[in-house]
């Protein structure tokens, strides 16, 4: 491949037009970053989406990469004068690394192997005469006997055939195409074959995989990362089976072309090939292909399911009461008022005498009073169950109508609460405090609190731990990144972390501005940005589209509208009766709304053409100005919250059950009934029809209606279905 047709093999993967790539490229190269060339740059790119960018970012990186390697791999050669114009041609017309190196193997020093000493001894023309069988009189054993010479250490015909035999092995297992064919069938003809060693000291957890087998071609992405981590553990024994005759009757064919007196030899060289050579570098292969596959499986999931929770709808306006449940150091409580402030703080202490819960009991009626607390917010670790029981029997027992709970997932708040930024925000207040501030804080803004948090450590994905970690942090952070750019930035009230997640803002520009606000006030415009300390022009263009200033100098810089748009912005107001004033009436900005809802699509086409602008950017300044400081989450369903608790002895085959999704991975979805432990939907009880992965139905906060099939109280499972809800309770209240 040459470097002239990366943004062409790129589009025609993307299914795009590659003028659009070429800019995409070109806008890259200069240093922009993904959100800003998904929102600002439509014109240049055809409107390319952000999923797209990220793509062809990480194409782009790999072909260039596939280019590099193929000009180190032509100098090689060449350099060993070996390079033919038919072996130049295959390597330039390579689309993957693999097939590359494949290219690349019988020229690739290697440490000094069984052949490498045959040919030292002078047996490599033995070796050539077998692979062309040509018709010689005598025995193969007289043909080697030409090769015997003591000084070289070949003392017989039989050691010369060996060491001919070990060349012909090398040889031919080292063929491009014949790794390229092989390789292929053992995809579709293989088995990963998996057997329990008894005596592990985990061995009962993979309890499954004993005698286990099934086709690589249909082995799921979360079975392969759990075999891995039995075999890490040393609680199974893992190997690729094949037919094995069928596959050398395959080499046979393709090398032993006729009758000759070297076919016993060569017979003998092939087996010695895949048993020894060929078979043992597939199976590395092949493994760590499935390996690859499943991680990148599971990061993609892990990335989705995060991007769901950092967008579930925040509950704001709300005074809320976080509890970090526990047994023996108590329940940990804190107050938070809706801008995030603590107000009231404590440990509770709610699983021990009847006494100290009727303590706590008084404690929290206090502070919900005293606070005006409408939200509850527990935490779902140890002691949750006790501790919902508490919050019910308390709302219940009180009459506090206008106070609910839900159930949080408390995923990282232990790790939040031990770091240094928690620390920093938090300085006055103990670790274990933190946590409930945390749990609180969650529920009225999840994605301001969660980019605190190490994504790693809240827990929406499989087998998170076994994957190549490089490889889910960039995932993660790019979604996180995504997220935060969707949803904008409130420049006055953001933290550092949630800054340093805003395209063009380093962690150190995230300081930078909270410390600019804190010694000068609010910022009333965005161009005040150009003021904080290392964040220039260029970062500038890179962010200030994403941050937004309520109540500041202009109201264009309470929305989506980038600062080089403003003008054409006040153009377009002007060409539809309306000034920026109006966007602070709510009865002209009702007007406007209306007028840009009765917009069709060749009106916008004849505005963008007067004003000699872009389609796509009047399209998204239109509806940029109709709803300033609207926070697109709010379409959002808000999350469910209860006055109840559910009780495992009510739980029985049939209930219907009202819930929230908290996890996804490839075999079903959890679901957060109101119980200590989630109910799991497999993914055959998602649908009626056909489902090839769960999230094609489910999302991360969805609220769902579910039955319970069944009920495993000894290991703590409940079994959900969303295909046999019966049609007349999907609507109707459920336990």
């Amino acid at each position: 491949m040459l470097t002239s047709d990366i943004a062409k093999t790129i589009a025609g993967e993307l299914s795009v037009r590659p003028a659009q790539v070429e800019k995409a490229i070109e806008l890259l190269d200069a240093g922009n970053t993904v959100p800003f060339i998904a929102r600002y740059r439509k014109e240049a790119t055809g409107s390319l989406e952000d999923e797209q960018l990220r793509t062809l970012s990480e194409r782009l990186t790999y072909l260039r990469n596939l280019v590099k390697r193929q000009e180190e791999i032509l100098g090689q050669i060449e350099a060993q004068g070996k390079l033919t114009p038919e072996l130049r041609k295959d390597i330039e017309k390579a689309t993957k690394l693999q097939t590359l190196e494949d290219l690349y193997l019988p020229y690739k020093q290697k440490r000094r192997t069984k052949a490498q000493q045959a040919r030292e001894k002078g047996l490599e023309p033995l070796a050539n005469a077998m692979l062309l069988q040509a018709k010689t009189k005598g025995t193969a054993r007289d043909t080697a006997a030409r090769f015997v010479d003591a000084g070289k250490g070949v003392e017989t015909a039989e050691d010369a055939l060996a060491g001919a035999r070990d060349i012909v092995a090398e040889t031919v297992t080292e063929d491009a195409s014949l790794r390229q064919d092989i390789r292929r069938r053992l995809w579709q003809e293989s088995r990963i074959e998996t057997s329990l060693i008894p005596d592990a000291d985990e061995a009962q957890t993979f309890l499954m995989y004993q005698d286990y087998a099934e086709p690589v071609r249909t082995l799921p992405s979360h079975r392969v990362l759990a075999i891995n981590r039995g075999e890490k553990k040393g609680c199974l024994k893992v190997k690729l089976a094949c037919d094995a005759d069928a596959f050398l009757s395959r080499m046979e064919k393709r090398i032993i072309r006729r009758p000759s007196i070297f076919s016993d030899e060569l017979r003998a060289a092939l087996e010695d090939g895949w048993k020894r050579l060929l078979f043992p570098a597939m199976e590395r292969e092949i493994r760590a292909q499935l390996t690859e596959s499943a991680e990148a499986q599971a990061i993609k999931v892990f990335g989705v399911n995060l991007r769901q929770l950092l967008l579930q709808a925040p509950l704001a306006g709300h005074t809320v009461m976080g509890l970090d449940p526990g047994y023996r150091n108590g329940c940990k409580m804190a107050v938070v008022s809706p801008t995030g402030q603590v107000l009231d703080y404590g440990v509770l202490q709610i699983t021990q005498s009847q006494r100290a819960k009727d303590a706590a009991a008084a404690r929290v009626l206090k502070s919900i009073r005293e606070h005006h607390v409408t939200l509850i917010s527990i935490g779902n670790g140890t002691a949750s169950y006790e501790t919902e029981q508490f919050a019910a029997d308390l709302i219940r027992e009180n009459k506090l109508k206008d106070v609910h709970y839900l159930i949080t997932n408390e995923a990282g708040a232990s790790v939040y609460s031990a770091s240094p930024l928690a620390k920093e925000e938090l300085p006055e207040y103990d670790i274990v405090i933190r946590g409930a501030v945390s749990i609180a804080r969650r529920v009225q803004d999840p994605l301001a609190e969660l980019v605190k948090i190490d994504p790693q450590a809240i827990g929406v994905g499989q087998y998170q731990h076994d994957v190549n970690q490089k490889e889910l942090k960039t995932t993660l952070d790019a979604v996180i990144e995504q997220a935060v750019n969707h949803v904008g930035v409130d420049l006055n009230t953001a933290s550092p972390a949630l800054l340093s997640h805003v395209a063009g803002v380093s962690a150190a520009v995230a300081k930078n501005i909270v410390a600019y606000r804190n010694e000068n006030g609010r910022f009333g415009s965005r161009r005040q940005l150009l003021k904080v300390p290392r964040l220039g022009p260029a970062a500038f263009t890179q962010c200030a589209g994403f941050l937004r200033i309520r109540g500041g100098k202009s109201p264009l810089d309470n929305t989506p509208v980038h600062p080089e748009s403003y003008a054409l912005a006040e153009a377009i107001l002007k060409e539809l009766g309306f000034t920026l004033k109006d966007l602070e009436d709510k009865g002209q900005l009702s007007m406007l709304s209306a007028k840009r809802r009765l917009m069709d699509e060749k009106q916008e086409l004849q505005l963008a053409e007067k004003l000699k602008a872009g389609l796509p950017t009047v399209h998204d300044i239109l509806d940029a100005l109709v709803s300033p400081g609207r926070d697109p989450r709010e379409d959002l369903p808000a999350p469910l919250t209860r006055q109840a608790v559910v009780k495992l002895s009510d739980i029985k085959p049939g209930t219907i059950l009202r819930g929230t999704v908290r996890n996804i991975t490839d075999f079903g979805a959890f679901v957060d009934v109101g119980l200590h432990q989630d109910g799991l939907i497999h993914i055959s009880e998602l649908s009626k029809k056909r489902v090839k992965h769960p999230l094609d139905v489910v999302s991360v906060g969805d609220i769902l209606t579910v039955i319970v099939i069944s009920v495993d109280e000894k290991r703590s499972r409940i079994g959900l279905s969303l295909k046999q809800v019966p049609e007349s309770a999907r609507h109707q209240p459920a336990v």
